[in-house]
């Protein structure tokens, strides 16, 4: 049986992406930034936490630590974008 991560598509990213966008906004800023600025946080946060798990060996063999991973890879893009965005 394969790595359940390999088994899915970008559609899985995208889908999960959206949610866990909303959820990493939540957590960095405590609200939501908004439907479409969630969904780009959270496919581009997915991509990079699957990245960062491929990287560093982290399993993602079922759906919640794949979560987790999505989740987390959005907020370190969150935390970077507020790190490199001058202050108002």
């Amino acid at each position: 049986m394969g790595n359940w991560h390999d088994a899915h598509s970008l559609i899985s990213i995208v889908l999960v992406g959206i949610l866990t966008g909303w959820l990493a906004s939540k957590l960095v800023h405590g609200k939501g930034m908004g439907i479409i600025p969630d969904m780009v946080v959270g496919i581009l946060g997915a991509l990079l936490g699957g990245f960062l798990a491929n990287f560093f060996h982290i399993p993602m063999d079922n759906w919640l630590e794949t979560f987790g991973v999505y989740v987390l890879g959005s907020v370190v893009l969150l935390v970077g974008i507020r790190l490199l965005k001058p202050a108002n």
